[in-house]
């Protein structure tokens, strides 16, 4: 009785792990539809985003992004905030739950089976609202915070987001089942094993929210002078709790931060608004244009006009 019983569980596992490698492949067939060469491209269905790499990266790609589930269909790659750096493959979910300058690798790809990426960006509201459903009890204890959280995505996730991309097909599904779906995939993960770091987003006053209007702050005021304790009274903590918070949530300094966001605006405004770097320099906050070009080369890579040429 024993052995057919271990049978039947053994059976049951292999159909969900191959109902899951059927459902990733065609998760990947269509973001790879949906995606006409290499290079992130925002789709009709708002805060959705799909991605193609056909190389791997040697080098770091930097951006900005605002909190946000990923999912990858094939291939590998790996995310860096600050100092932690989070890599994940297929099959894997990984989630911020705060808007962070990042820079993404791509580890596994190629012209035959190229890197590609689901993003979906976390509405803070949405969540509060999923919160008190899924966790009508409370939250249970966080012990440890990080920038990011990585999973194994299950059959539900995986399913879900190939049904957000079938939504991209029809208008009128995106307009009337996406929501519902999007809600779903939420759902979802906030019942996984990282779903009470996702929760804290949409808990008034707990940690993460309060990293949060902080981090609001800065990028309503990125080009102002900053102090920290000013930023801590802002919400409401003292100064040492502020600096250990912001830390284990963002992986690095509110000063660091601060010039991390400035760096990335003042490349686009270059990039998009057609402004050199000593009026973008000047925009952002900064009053030594050499002290300029030395972090945005420092961060970036290469220097500012040598970079936006290559971007554009």
């Amino acid at each position: 009785m024993r052995m057919l019983n271990e049978h039947a569980v053994s059976s049951a596992t292999k159909n969900v792990e191959e109902s899951l490698d059927a459902t990733t492949a065609r998760l990947a067939s269509l973001i790879y539809a949906h995606t006409p060469h290499d290079g992130v491209f925002s789709q009709r269905i708002s805060g959705l985003y799909l991605s193609r790499f056909s190389q791997i990266t040697m080098d770091s790609v930097k951006s900005y992004y605002l909190p946000s589930l990923s999912i990858v269909a094939q291939g590998a790659k790996s995310i860096s905030m600050g100092q932690e750096v989070f890599p994940f493959g297929r099959s894997q979910m990984f989630v911020f739950p705060v808007a962070l300058p990042i820079a993404i690798k791509a580890t596994q790809a190629s012209d035959s089976e190229p890197l590609l990426g689901f993003r979906l960006e976390l509405s803070p509201q949405k969540i509060a609202e999923l919160v008190l459903k899924v966790f009508p009890k409370g939250l249970p204890p966080v012990r440890q915070r990080s920038a990011g959280y990585v999973t194994c995505a299950d059959l539900g996730v995986v399913d879900a987001a190939k049904r957000l991309m079938d939504c991209l097909s029809n208008p009128g599904d995106g307009e009337l089942l996406a929501p519902l779906v999007m809600d779903e995939i939420l759902i979802r993960v906030l019942r996984s094993p990282i779903g009470v770091h996702v929760a804290e987003m949409g808990i008034t006053d707990s940690g993460v929210q309060r990293v949060a209007k902080a981090i609001a702050w800065l990028r309503e005021n990125y080009s102002h002078q900053m102090k920290v304790s000013e930023l801590a009274e802002l919400v409401h903590m003292s100064e040492s709790s502020f600096r250990e918070h912001f830390k284990s949530v963002t992986s690095m300094s509110p000063l660091q931060y601060q010039k991390a966001l400035r760096l990335h605006e003042a490349r686009r405004l270059m990039v998009t608004g057609s402004v050199d770097a000593t009026t973008a320099c000047r925009l952002v906050g900064y009053v030594s244009a050499s002290q300029f070009n030395r972090d945005y080369s420092r961060f970036f890579g290469s220097p500012p006009r040598r970079d936006v040429a290559r971007l554009r």
